[in-house]
């Protein structure tokens, strides 16, 4: 068991004790082990029950139950829970502004044990008649369900790669060649269909052999002799394994992973790229290409015609590469709500070979991730400082902070703290229920703060889990333009946020990007291959990357920066 596996279990058992009026001490107790083992780095499943009570926030009796996880992978208590909760009601813990508090009054007083139920009371007026819900929550309700319908059956960038490379190589012990395609090999930040292509000259054989594999169930009625549909366990997600021969597999490669508008391009002599891919003597995706006298295109890109928009005003070699970043710029450590300290994070980084490490730990608005006030950003500033004397010239860590951007669009921090700083993220993350004009108006008003260096999450959104707050983005990315303030790809999968789609725009009013993993650990820095992928996608190339920028070039940068705001 995974620490993050045990502490979903002990986070979900407090929530169902909740749920059903258990003992309030049990309950606080579950979830303040939680709550502090999500940032433990310990081993907890390896852990004896005399080491587990020395973790903060641990007592005897949950590091007992994280034993019984640990060596039976479940626990009683939660069992018993769940028998006697309708599965519905789980469901109802997605819906975003439901605790646990109005998911029981729900279940209780209206009888509601399913989504079903919910959007018929909410359709009907029954859930604001409910004491403490009223129409906006019921509003709120209503709009949260229409958003996880529209989720259903899919699965983040990093799910789809996980399930592709997980079917890939298993496919791969018994073909001679498999391919990943559709929207994985696009580099899709939301995938509905995981789709890889098999070799063979037998689908007869092909299809018992795949039915033989663990872990994949058929949905026979969706398959047909040439194509395999169904799920991996585990995932909610389509799975389509396509079978062709040899002869064929390089020509649907190309088809299957390009949009349909893309395949619609029109080149020399009237020929879409689908009629080139159909005819071409050179079966390769440069030859499709070629064939009609059309820019090659990456596979990224091939979502439809912005790519050819593009190819008209650069080339790919210009487009980012993980080996173009030359450090990180949006990172937390156990100063606030990570899990790795500073040094940890910093070395790590290092041996990834990046040149600098920025630590921009949350700010002291943000009390729910242990924020900073200004006493401990002077020691955290102090230990940095420590930290690169024992470095040579070829690394540093930058002092950043991840500023909140309160209501009004101001920093929380007067300007002789965020003057400390070398460099300030400013993000929203409190209130973020807001009108186009407010949300706008907030971050202009961040964004025209001499101190903001970095945008951070401009939309705030969750994929599959929340919508942003609506943005005028052409107004943001101007001001941004004007005030000199460099735009976050937030490269965690779970929000990959500018979207993809404004990184043109932002390049061509001269805003740079920073691919920002948001790291809380040392695998979220590797998450800034994400921000890759979708910088890509967008057009993203390595000179408009802003940590793509040398230690030189980041240190005068940021110096230049900061004289011009003494000014």
């Amino acid at each position: 068991m995974t620490n993050s596996e045990i502490v979903d279990l002990l986070e979900l058992t407090g929530r169902l004790m909740e749920l059903h009026d258990r003992d309030q001490f049990k309950i606080r107790s579950f979830q303040t082990a939680a709550f502090n083992l999500d940032k433990s780095t310990a081993d907890l499943a390896n852990l004896p029950v005399e080491e587990l009570v020395k973790l903060q926030g641990v007592g005897k009796s949950v590091a007992q139950k994280i034993r019984e996880i640990a060596e039976t992978g479940r626990l009683t208590d939660l069992d018993d829970l769940l028998a006697q909760t309708p599965e519905g009601v789980l469901d109802m813990f997605r819906i975003k502004g439901l605790g646990v508090k109005k998911v029981r009054t729900l279940w209780r007083e209206l009888g509601i044990d399913n989504l079903s139920d919910l959007q018929r009371a909410g359709e009907n007026g029954e859930i604001a008649k409910i004491k403490g819900f009223g129409a906006s929550t019921q509003e709120k309700i209503l709009a949260a369900l229409e958003f996880l319908q529209e989720q259903q059956g899919k699965v983040r960038m990093d799910k789809a790669a996980l399930m592709a490379n997980l079917l890939h190589d298993e496919l791969a012990k018994h073909f001679d060649r498999v391919e990943i395609s559709g929207q994985v090999r696009r580099k899709a930040q939301e995938v509905d269909l995981v789709q890889l292509l098999v070799q063979t000259s037998d689908p007869v054989s092909a299809m018992l052999t795949i039915n033989q594999l663990p872990n994949l169930e058929q949905n026979e009625q969706e398959s047909s002799p040439f194509v395999w549909r169904g799920k991996l366990d585990g995932f909610d997600v389509t799975v389509e394994l396509v079978l062709y021969p040899a002869e064929q597999l390089d020509r649907q490669l190309f088809i299957l992973s390009a949009g349909e508008p893309h395949l619609q391009q029109v080149g020399a002599g009237g020929i879409t790229l689908l009629q080139s891919a159909y005819t071409a003597a050179n079966v390769t995706e440069t030859g499709i290409y070629e064939q009609i006298g059309l820019p090659y295109i990456v596979p990224e890109m091939r979502e439809d015609e912005f790519a050819f928009r593009w190819a008209s005003r650069h080339q790919n070699d210009e487009l980012v590469t993980w080996d173009d970043l030359r450090g990180t710029l949006h990172n937390h450590s156990t100063w606030s709500d990570g899990k790795q300290s500073i040094a940890d994070m910093a070395a790590y980084c290092r041996k990834l070979g990046l040149t600098y490490f920025g630590i921009a730990d949350h700010s002291k608005t943000a009390s729910y991730a242990n924020g900073l006030d200004m006493d401990r950003v002077r020691q955290q500033q102090a230990e940095v400082d420590q930290l690169n004397n024992s470095f040579g010239k070829d690394f540093r860590i930058f002092k950043g902070i991840e500023s909140d951007i309160l209501g009004d669009g101001s920093l929380d921090y007067d300007d002789a703290t965020l003057a400390t700083f070398d460099y300030v993220v400013a993000s929203v993350h409190q209130t973020l229920t807001m009108t186009l004009e407010k949300a706008t108006t907030r971050l202009l008003r961040a964004i025209e703060n001499p101190y903001t260096t970095i945008l951070g999450h401009p939309t705030g959104r969750l994929l599959l889990a929340r919508e942003g707050y609506p943005i005028d983005h052409r107004a943001i990315i101007d001001a941004c333009a004007e005030h000199n303030v460099v735009i976050e790809i937030n490269a965690s999968p779970y929000r990959l946020d500018i979207d993809w789609r404004w990184i043109d725009y932002a390049m061509q009013q001269g805003v740079m990007l920073s691919i920002n993993p948001d790291a809380h650990d040392l695998a979220g820095l590797l998450d800034m291959q994400y921000g890759v992928a979708v910088g890509r996608k967008g057009g993203l190339t390595k000179a408009m990357t802003f940590n793509a920028l040398t230690l030189q070039e980041m240190t005068e940068y940021l110096q230049r920066r900061r004289e011009q705001i003494r000014k």
